[in-house]
């Protein structure tokens, strides 16, 4: 059994990361590659969001078995065998098959890595320093964001191929660094997998994290968050061109890396400053998140928007990673690491599904980019302020 008071940076934290950051870089690079080609290829700009939905739903379906799996196999294998899957998604899009079906197998991969990769760091580390780990892990995970985002734009604008044949060659590399990642114990061995039980375990599992009120409150915040996340890459995608007046693909990446960047400052920020019992710290900094879209939306001019877009990536690492951690916590005490954080992904991926079919279908009645911007900003700063009052209200009473 692994030794929780091993040092933060053990061999298997370091394979965990090394997994982590090369997987991460091609999935934000294989995004890209494929807008890349979607737009070559004169898909509708409506389309282009439907790729991330292809990829959400993967996750909303695969939500009741894939904490299951996690928590009943050596994580670091599911892992390994998820990236496997991911390198195939790659490896189709490289061969010309359909780029929708593909990511929708990059999506399944994804989906049976994200409780493995977050749940293993319960395994590996414990107590405060979980928040550290958690906070090690958003900024490798941003870090490979920055990188493979841009990598992703750049190569595109040289060539299509080499952009994704780069992606196939960073999943399979991804691959390797999970074969020395510890043989860990199985968290939860010995259950079978009837259908029927699985679906009753994952349900059982969502109303004990629903009911407490602060699994419940991360569950709020980090869904909240990344859908708004994922929302915000595709409002880039469209926004350079009409506010910036920039044609190219790798403007788009380098503002995303922008916000990386400061996602990364935020995470480490969180790490030093807030603690399980100070989580509440980090609500006003999502109400930042959203005032910062808004102003984004109003620029004309490239390097204010650098400006705005590195600010919101701070408060964003701020907000997220403590909710993070809280889940992670709660859920090694009473369901299981992975089974929260697959509670988490269909939580997440929910939000994403609505926003990103929102933005789409705005974006199909013909609403002007910059409108919709101030309009996503505004509702997701009232929505934190909401939940800053919720979680106020709930210590009070």
């Amino acid at each position: 059994m692994q030794d929780v008071n091993a040092p933060l940076m053990s061999r298997g934290m370091k394979a965990v990361l090394a997994s982590q950051f090369l997987s991460a870089f091609a999935d934000n690079a294989l995004l890209f590659a494929i807008l890349a080609q979607l737009k070559a290829e004169f898909y509708p700009e409506w389309s282009h969001p439907v790729l991330q939905m292809v990829f959400v739903f993967t996750y909303i379906i695969l939500a009741p078995f894939v904490g299951q799996v996690a928590d009943r196999f050596s994580k670091g294998r599911v892992m390994l065998f998820s990236n496997l899957f991911k390198f195939a998604g790659a490896l189709g899009i490289c061969l010309g098959l359909n780029p929708f079906l593909c990511y929708g197998l990059v999506g399944i991969g994804a989906a049976s890595y994200s409780p493995a990769k977050y749940g293993i760091l319960g395994e590996l580390t414990s107590g405060d320093n979980l928040v550290k780990a958690n906070g090690v892990m958003e900024a490798s995970t941003i870090a490979a964001i920055l990188i493979g985002s841009v990598v992703g734009g750049i190569l595109s604008d040289i060539h299509l191929m080499l952009a994704l044949g780069t992606c196939a060659v960073l999943y399979a590399l991804a691959v390797i660094a999970n074969i020395y990642i510890p043989r860990l114990a199985a968290a939860r061995p010995g259950k079978g997998w009837h259908f029927k039980l699985l679906l009753i375990d994952f349900w059982n599992a969502c109303r004990t994290l629903w009911s407490n009120q602060e699994s419940r409150f991360s569950l709020v915040g980090t869904s909240m968050f990344w859908g708004a996340g994922v929302t915000l890459r595709f409002l880039l995608v469209a926004w350079v061109p009409v506010a910036l007046g920039l044609q190219d693909n790798a403007t788009p990446t380098y503002l995303n890396a922008a916000v990386a960047i400061g996602i990364v400052v935020g995470a480490g920020l969180a790490a030093k400053f807030i603690t399980l019992k100070t989580v509440s710290r980090c609500i006003p900094a999502g109400i930042v998140i959203g005032v910062m879209v808004v102003l984004l939306a109003l620029q004309t001019n490239i390097f204010p928007s650098y400006v705005i877009l590195a600010v919101l990536g701070i408060f964003g690492g701020l907000f997220v990673v403590p909710l993070n951690a809280l889940l992670q916590e709660k859920g090694k005490e009473t369901v299981g690491a992975g089974n929260a954080i697959a509670v988490q992904n269909l939580g997440e991926n929910s939000a994403m599904l609505i926003m990103l079919g929102l933005y789409s279908l705005a974006m199909k009645v013909g609403l002007s980019v910059v409108s919709v911007g101030i309009g996503f900003g505004t509702v997701f700063a009232v929505a934190i302020a909401g939940l800053w009052i919720w979680d106020r209200t709930r210590k009070k009473s």
